[in-house]
């Protein structure tokens, strides 16, 4: 049993993230000495840092990324290239001692709420930053299995395949955070991959499953498909936008990825590649933009997206292409992605 809920009509109270109704459901499952999960796909305490005197927000020096926070290490962290400082006591901008305060949730935050909220609870933490290896996951694994835990936080990681035989209630505290902006074409089909998976850990042994999903877009399409269970609504759904969008896999996708570490002359190859490009009346060659992450490890990127029938011989097209290219020179790189699985 899935049910929506809508966080503009039931939102929790002022610095929680998980809704009265979500709570009620949890307090009644461990009332009844079974288990729950709250389930985000976002690692850390908090994705953003900000300073509530002037506004800061602190980047990463060499990613256009915010630094995430991790509370329990007292850092914080770019997810991309691995860069980490310790958590300023005053803002790095204008000073301001205290300022700095957490935006947004991260599971180590969900897992904060959850001792406040559930005093009497004992919980487990499943994430790839907390279960540094293979030995200490089964350790988390076995607190789950054998009932010693029974509220569970976690990450994707919750969504592989394991079998925890007492959960019955299963929370995902943030629905839409895979269906926002990403410019994926695959971003409908993965967020409902994952959502279902995490749904279906609940009620695999005999126990009443129960799901709630925390959203603010609750007629979205792959919500809709989320609470019906009806898969093959869905699949036929993204299937005729695909087929209309000729994407995969009635089409082929080509990403083509220049990177450098200046970004005028990494822009202007980038331009270049694009001018090259082969003319053909069945191949459309979008591009060059600032790559979503403009900036990773210091090196500027800008991406171009060829899209063609799969009727196309698709590698004689960038056999041509790549023919008539300049050579980078310096720095510079260009990278080929056939089929690609990242967007970013």
């Amino acid at each position: 049993e899935m049910t929506a809920i809508d966080m503009k009509k039931d939102p929790p109270d002022r610095g929680k993230w998980l809704s009265p109704r979500l709570v009620a459901a949890v307090k009644e499952t461990l009332a009844k000495g079974e288990q729950s999960l709250l389930f985000l796909n976002r690692r850390g305490y908090a994705p953003l840092t900000l300073c509530r005197s002037c506004g800061y927000r602190i980047q990463c020096p060499q990613c256009t990324s915010w630094l995430v926070e991790h509370k329990h290490k007292g850092t914080l962290s770019c997810h991309h290239c691995g860069f980490k400082l310790h958590k300023p006591k005053n803002c790095p901008k204008c000073e301001a001692e205290d300022s700095l305060i957490p935006c947004g949730p991260g599971v180590e935050r969900i897992a904060e709420e959850v001792r406040e909220t559930f005093p009497e609870a004992r919980q487990a933490i499943l994430s790839s930053d907390l279960v540094p290896n293979i030995t200490a996951l089964r350790e988390v694994l076995e607190t789950i299995h054998s009932g010693e835990a029974n509220i569970i936080i976690g990450t994707q990681i919750v969504a592989k395949g394991h079998n925890f035989p007492l959960l019955a209630t299963v929370g995902i505290v943030d629905g839409d955070i895979g269906l926002q902006g990403s410019g994926d074409p695959r971003a409908a089909e993965r967020t409902f991959q994952l959502l279902h998976q995490v749904s279906g850990r609940a009620g695999r042994m005999g126990t009443e499953g129960r799901g709630f999903v925390q959203t603010y877009m609750p007629d979205h399409p792959v919500m809709a498909a989320i609470l019906s269970g009806d898969r093959d609504e869905f699949a036929m759904r993204e299937t005729q936008a695909r087929e209309m969008l000729t994407y995969p896999p009635f089409g082929r996708l080509v990403a083509l990825i220049v990177t450098g570490k200046e970004k005028q002359i990494t822009e202007l190859y980038a331009r270049e590649v694009a001018k090259r490009a082969p003319r053909s009346d069945k191949v459309k060659v979008v591009g060059p933009v600032e790559a979503p992450l403009a900036v990773i490890r210091g090196r500027y990127r800008f991406r171009l997206l060829a899209k063609a029938p799969r009727e196309i011989d698709i590698q004689q097209y960038l056999r041509h292409w790549q023919a008539a290219l300049p050579k980078p020179q310096g720095d510079l790189r260009l990278t080929v992605d056939i089929d690609p699985y990242n967007f970013l």
